[in-house]
């Protein structure tokens, strides 16, 4: 297993991808405040704690799910899954039906994730082309 700054590859992926997130999350959403209407913002800053704070437990999940002493069987991973997905649905479907936040504003706060891993993909590809060049 490659190991980068004492971190397993995989775990360093992680991490890279939840630092992205925030990121990238600040960036658009101070854009997003700035230069777009209120319910714009407003959808962009939920959209993005919804899926941040996804992610950032599906890690969590899935990391004590493969760590030894504590292997979780898969039943208990797909649930707590799913119980995350129906309480991301509810909220987001409040946030529309509300009227509180822009669509547009709420895709563009979900995408967020989707960035951050297409990010890491090109850095890890970029390293794998610089590394055979060699």
């Amino acid at each position: 297993m490659v190991v980068k700054r004492g971190l397993p590859i995989q775990d360093s992926i992680v991490v890279f991808v939840n630092k992205t997130n925030w990121i990238l999350f600040c960036f658009v959403n101070i854009c997003g405040f700035i230069f777009m209407p209120l319910d714009f913002g407003l959808g962009v800053l939920f959209g993005g704690l919804i899926v941040t704070i996804n992610f950032f437990f599906l890690a969590k999940t899935l990391k004590k799910a493969f760590s030894p002493p504590y292997i979780l069987k898969h039943n208990v991973v797909i649930m707590k899954y799913y119980i995350r997905f129906v309480i991301s649905g509810v909220i987001i479907f409040l946030l529309i039906a509300g009227d509180v936040v822009s669509p547009i504003g709420l895709i563009v706060g979900l995408s967020v994730v989707v960035v951050s891993i297409f990010c890491v993909t090109l850095r890890e590809v970029k390293k794998l082309i610089f590394k055979e060049a060699v």
